[in-house]
């Protein structure tokens, strides 16, 4: 019979958001959970912040674990560092926090028997070890992408996790997926940076000014995440490529649409393309 993920310690790979938060959550539970992390700096204020009952910088830690969340970057996710690898017990379930699934997914299925490719959709604008907070997966989805090779019994547990943590649960295919997040994820953050830049270069400097002073929700709201980590967009649009300059396509064909509406004054047009945009934006949120 297999044991149960929360019969024992449960393992964490970064305590950055999604970590740090996965951690406060668990806990309060009362789940052990051991957190390797890559500075003695980052271990003392993760000990401090209390996001893990056990955080070293020795993967050793991570040796009593039956269940272990690879909370890395991209980049780190597909090149792990050395030793992580070697240190993964082989009974273990391994899952990651990617946004990206099928570059992770060909890596680690060969290189662990009980990986799971996973995707929690939650998450705010900071980052690092001071940014975990309890409830980040209450409600969100959690999206798994599982192939046929992928163990039966390493994705029941992780459906399991998810659920603990109040996240809904969702299974689709690796390469659906990453089309999907670059639609809704990963091209926004460069339409937003692209709507920043635009703002700030207008070429009469004090209408710029002005704009800056002007600024209110709505455009808070459409510039956040341009204005977000630029290491994660950056990863993200790198290791999502092809989806991403797909989508790039599709938005470009539909601003250029709406500019010709603007340029030839076809407003009763314009206003119809808004009332369905109107009517499609609940069914995102």
């Amino acid at each position: 019979m297999t044991t149960s993920w929360c019969d024992r310690p449960v393992g964490i790979v970064g305590l950055g958001l999604i970590g740090g938060s996965l951690g406060l959550d668990l806990r309060q539970q009362g789940l052990e959970v051991r957190a390797l992390v890559h500075r003695s700096s980052t271990a003392e204020r993760a000990r401090q912040r209390g996001l893990a009952d056990q955080v070293d910088t020795d993967p050793g830690v991570l040796q009593p674990c039956g269940l272990i969340v690879l909370a890395l970057p991209l980049d780190r996710l597909l090149d792990p560092p050395s030793g992580l690898r070697e240190a993964l017990p082989a009974q273990a379930v391994i899952t990651d926090v990617g946004s990206v699934k099928a570059p992770v997914v060909e890596r680690w299925q060969r290189w662990h028997p009980r990986f799971v490719a996973s995707h929690p959709m939650a998450g705010t604008a900071d980052s690092g070890v001071e940014a975990g907070i309890t409830g980040l997966f209450a409600g969100r989805p959690w999206v798994a992408t599982p192939t046929a090779d992928t163990n039966a019994d390493a994705l029941e547990q992780v459906r399991q996790l998810a659920q603990r943590v109040g996240a809904q649960w969702l299974s689709c295919d690796p390469q659906q997926h990453d089309r999907a997040v670059a639609l809704i994820s990963h091209m926004p953050v460069l339409v937003s940076a692209a709507l920043l830049e635009a703002a700030d270069g207008e070429a009469d400097g004090g209408t710029a000014a002005l704009a800056k002073q002007l600024a209110s929700s709505g455009f808070a709201d459409t510039s956040r995440i341009g204005g977000g980590n630029p290491e994660l967009g950056t990863l993200m649009a790198r290791s999502n490529r092809a989806a991403v300059l797909a989508a790039l396509g599709r938005y470009r064909q539909r601003l250029e649409g709406l500019e010709q509406l603007v340029q030839q004054e076809r407003w009763e047009e314009l206003e119809g393309r808004l009332s369905r945009c109107q009517e499609r934006r609940p069914d995102f949120l």
